[in-house]
């Protein structure tokens, strides 16, 4: 198979892994969040040279998988939408990974380390005090207190993509070094 036709393949996988584990974590509150949606954005970041290729990677896995459960939802097969209200931030915001892949490039186990870490902590923190600017309920009143418990009750979610991006991101790499390069190496080759 040709190079090209491999990196389709590959997209494609990476776009059914990041639908079926929105599909089997999803709806368990305990799994929620576990997907590999950042380390997707975070590997763009560090394959795609042309910067706003990059992005289209983690937005499509991430609509394509949003379509599936939407569809999904609306003939009763699962408890909750694919797409909600503000949900366009949450797709803003995934590209922060992809920024954080540029600037890393992954091609050393530190920068691959610093990547898997700062990723899922920048979507943590900018994903919540959305959250936390956005609602309306008493839950999170408007200071620094009601800051404190939406970031609180994310942790969760954070826990679940920081392990997912700790996770996925080596699989990604190497399954990528090997099909485009025949080599089994964690950094990019």
């Amino acid at each position: 198979m040709k190079s090209y036709g491999r990196l389709i393949v590959f997209t494609l996988v990476l776009i059914a892994l990041a639908t079926a584990c929105k599909y089997f974590f999803g709806p368990d509150l305990d799994m929620s969040g576990f997907s590999p949606v950042i380390a997707i954005a975070l590997f763009s970041g560090f394959i795609i040279k042309q910067k706003d290729f990059s992005f289209l990677l983690p937005l499509l896995a991430l609509f394509v998988s949003d379509v599936v459960i939407q569809f999904l939802y609306t003939q009763d097969l699962f408890p909750y939408a694919g797409f909600y209200s503000g949900q366009w931030k949450n797709y803003l915001i995934l590209m922060s990974a992809t920024l954080i892949g540029w600037l890393l490039k992954g091609r050393s186990f530190s920068s691959l380390a610093i990547g898997a870490l700062a990723a899922p902590t920048v979507f943590f923190l900018l994903s919540n005090f959305g959250v936390w600017m956005s609602a309306t309920e008493v839950t999170y009143t408007k200071n620094f207190s009601g800051l404190l418990t939406c970031y609180a009750a994310g942790l969760p979610f954070y826990k679940n993509a920081l392990i997912a991006t700790v996770v996925f991101l080596p699989v990604i790499l190497l399954s990528y070094n090997y099909m485009t390069a025949r080599r089994t190496q964690l950094t990019l080759a």
